[in-house]
């Protein structure tokens, strides 16, 4: 597959951006003003001066642009008559954003997916499993659509249980699986205790997103070892952003941006500034095609870090993030004076294959915040205080920081097959 080069590659996207730009100013309420404020109503001559003039989109001023004109905000570009799709995000931040699509629009997204399902060779002839329960998240219906367009055939896997799940991949003789990485491994997990040997079914590609985790090696290779025979590929979205990235088909772990569609910067959380390829920063996002209900310039809160490559080595030269999403500017904790991810944690607790499933409780003792690890051991494990030993060792040599870690009975932490809520707060 030949893909463009970077000059072709920008002449593309800033024709696009300049078609969005246009189709905004008359009558789109939330940017029309800050378009027309910086001189960009007309368009812009260059990205690099819509970067300089524009200023970046918050999700606060979204949330406040909805809460103060309800049900849906401002950023709508047409008349809500021209509106066919609701979506909505899960409210895991403390408010629940609601997102209106036209036909275009969706139609638009679906495209996106269907970039996904190619880079992982994904065709006509497979049969999709989407173990979801089909609630009013986007990343569902898109990927579920995209599926349709390609000519595969599309199972939808809500209102069943973990074992009716599996009964169905195995008795449909299913090639791709699509859900989260926790949920990936909670049906390998069930597989386990049924005596289901997944060796013998037809999957040949797990692809995930909603959470990081495929681009953490220790949880893709538990995933991969559950599921003996399927690659795991990894991608993200939001709801509303949309379908962003596509694995990298010859470097697991990395995404690609598509580019294609969307402006991509990666910017210090901090200055604002953009980082150097190899550096971390936040990744911040302009979806070129969404024109009925766009963000432009978007803080996604999004942890990345830019791959040091001009060119890939499948031939991209579109924007590669290596591991994938690192983690977001919000979920950083400070525990006496250490820095803690939660995806750092799930790197050393996905190390041991016994460890079934684990929460981290945040309580405040004598003002400094501690964090407890509660850990649950597969039933197949036979040394529990063992694994429990060896897990808070390993934790206290990674972060140079002791974490308690208890047991806790087989069974007791819950699973979904949603984004997975580990971390709490007492």
């Amino acid at each position: 597959m030949s893909f463009p080069d970077r000059a072709a590659l920008e002449t593309e996207q800033l024709a696009q951006l300049n078609r969005l730009l246009t189709a905004l100013v008359p009558s789109n309420v939330f940017y029309a003003p800050k378009l027309s404020a910086v001189g960009l109503s007309e368009g812009a001559g260059s990205l690099a001066e819509f970067y300089e003039k524009l200023p970046l989109t918050t999700k606060q001023q979204i949330v406040d642009d909805q809460r103060a004109n309800g049900p849906y905000g401002t950023n709508l570009t047409y008349p809500i008559e021209r509106y066919t799709r609701f979506c909505q995000t899960s409210g895991t931040s403390g408010f629940t954003l609601r997102w209106l699509d036209t036909t275009e629009s969706w139609e638009w997204m679906v495209g996106s997916w269907r970039e996904v399902f190619r880079a992982a060779e994904v065709e006509a002839h497979d049969r999709i499993f989407y173990a979801f329960s089909f609630g009013p998240f986007l990343g569902f219906w898109t990927a579920f659509a995209a599926g349709e367009r390609l000519g595969c055939l599309c199972l939808p896997g809500g209102g069943m249980s973990s074992a009716a799940r599996l009964k169905t991949i195995l008795e449909n003789r299913v090639t791709t699986l699509c859900c989260t990485p926790t949920y990936a491994i909670r049906l390998g997990e069930v597989a386990l205790e049924q005596g289901i040997d997944l060796a013998s079914s037809a999957v040949r590609r797990i692809i995930v997103a909603g959470e990081p985790g495929a681009g953490i090696p220790a949880t893709r290779a538990r995933i991969e070892q559950l599921w003996p025979g399927a690659r795991l590929w990894d991608h993200h979205g939001m709801t509303e952003v949309g379908p962003v990235s596509v694995e990298c088909p010859v470097r697991p772990g990395v995404l690609h941006i598509l580019e294609s569609r969307y402006l991509a910067e990666v910017l210090d959380p901090e200055t604002l500034q953009p980082v150097a390829p190899g550096q971390r920063g936040e990744l911040v996002l302009t979806n070129l095609g969404r024109t009925g209900s766009p963000l432009l310039r978007y803080r996604t809160g999004d942890l990345v870090q830019p791959s040091p490559e001009a060119v890939c080595a499948c031939g991209r030269c579109e924007l590669a993030l290596e591991g994938g999403i690192l983690g977001r500017t919000d979920d950083m904790v400070v525990v006496r004076g250490v820095n803690l991810y939660p995806s750092a944690i799930e790197a050393v607790l996905r190390r041991f294959d016994d460890v079934g499933e684990y929460r981290v409780t945040l309580t405040t003792i004598n003002a400094l915040l501690e964090a407890i690890v509660d850990l649950e051991p597969l039933p197949t494990c036979t040394e529990p205080e063992a694994l429990r030993l060896t897990v808070e060792a390993a934790l206290r040599s990674t972060f140079h920081l002791r974490l308690p870690t208890q047991l806790v009975p087989c069974g007791t932490l819950p699973r979904s097959e949603m984004k997975a809520q580990r971390w709490v707060r007492t």
